[in-house]
């Protein structure tokens, strides 16, 4: 998985947290729409309420795109997804 967007001018916002084989499955299909994302795992301390979740963040500018996508991979919901 990539670190943080490469593309100057960018603005990122949440996407979601996902187990790693849906964040891994998300990324894929959000690298081949060629929406820019970056994604923050936990650390060895914040694991423990973290649950091993990955968060993914996207451009804001194509954040339903990339919902859509999400609720395609992950048709249950996005863990931590405010309601």
């Amino acid at each position: 998985m990539r670190g943080r967007p490469s593309k100057p001018g960018i603005t990122t916002t949440y996407l979601g947290k996902y187990t790693w084989e849906h964040a891994n499955e998300i990324a894929g299909e959000l690298e081949a729409a060629s929406i820019v994302w970056w994604y923050k795992q936990p650390g060895f301390f914040s694991e423990i309420w973290e649950f091993g979740a990955i968060r993914l963040f996207v451009d804001r500018d194509r954040l339903e795109e990339a919902r859509g996508i999400a609720d395609r991979i992950a048709p249950h919901g996005r863990p931590g997804r405010a309601t």
